[in-house]
């Protein structure tokens, strides 16, 4: 594109969202990165994000909306409850969805994006979240889209570049652009090291493994 056009990356600091934003720049957006604070019990990925952008010299706001806890009660991720071990299936790793989580983000993305003038918001929805996110699904996605083409006089374009796409397929892609994952954090415990047992790592982990290259992250 002969003039950059402005991009709003929802920006976790995970493996997806980190394969997102490179994938944005290197498609030619003046990416603008963008990370939610919003009580997870893995704050620590927003330290991860935080030192991307500064390393890419992306413009990068942090914002803290974790008094949204008060209404969105349930969630492993930001309750006292269990974060669940194992592999992503539906019964096991229900807990850790946030109540309308996306529908949130997307909507202050949004704004976001009409503020600065931004055609496009990027996010990291995927196939591997389909069966237990319902804001990941791609009907979902598909209303969104619709919604924010008409929230204002400015229509804004939902991205999902990996809706069809697994983890394992994301990494490969990321592998492809050279990127470096141990500027990533993905488990769902925010302890010094990554578990190796939410599904989280699980799914890291077996990414990793298919991509025959070893997790460059440490683990208890």
């Amino acid at each position: 594109m002969s003039q950059k056009e402005k991009a709003v990356v929802i920006y976790s600091g995970g493996m997806d969202s980190f394969t997102v934003l490179n994938l944005a720049r290197k498609q030619g957006y003046e990416v603008f990165a963008l990370t939610f604070n919003y009580g997870q019990k893995h704050v620590k990925e927003v330290e991860y994000a935080k030192s991307v952008c500064q390393q890419l010299d992306i413009p990068h706001k942090v914002i803290d909306i974790s008094a949204i806890n008060q209404l969105l009660g349930g969630s492993s991720l930001t309750d006292n409850i269990e974060i669940p071990e194992g592999h992503y299936e539906e019964d096991n790793m229900k807990s850790t969805v946030v109540p309308n989580r996306n529908m949130i983000l997307l909507s202050m993305a949004t704004a976001y994006a009409v503020s600065l003038k931004a055609a496009k918001v990027f996010y990291g929805a995927h196939a591997g979240d389909h069966a237990i996110y319902p804001d990941c699904r791609p009907e979902f996605v598909e209303k969104m889209k619709a919604v924010c083409a008409i929230a204002d006089y400015q229509p804004i374009e939902i991205v999902t570049p990996y809706l069809h796409h697994s983890k394992t397929e994301i990494l490969t892609d990321g592998l492809k652009m050279g990127l470096d994952y141990s500027k990533t954090w993905t488990c769902y415990n925010g302890r010094e090291k990554a578990c190796g047992k939410c599904g989280a790592c699980t799914e890291r982990l077996e990414a990793f493994s298919l991509n025959n290259t070893p997790d460059p992250l440490s683990y208890e």
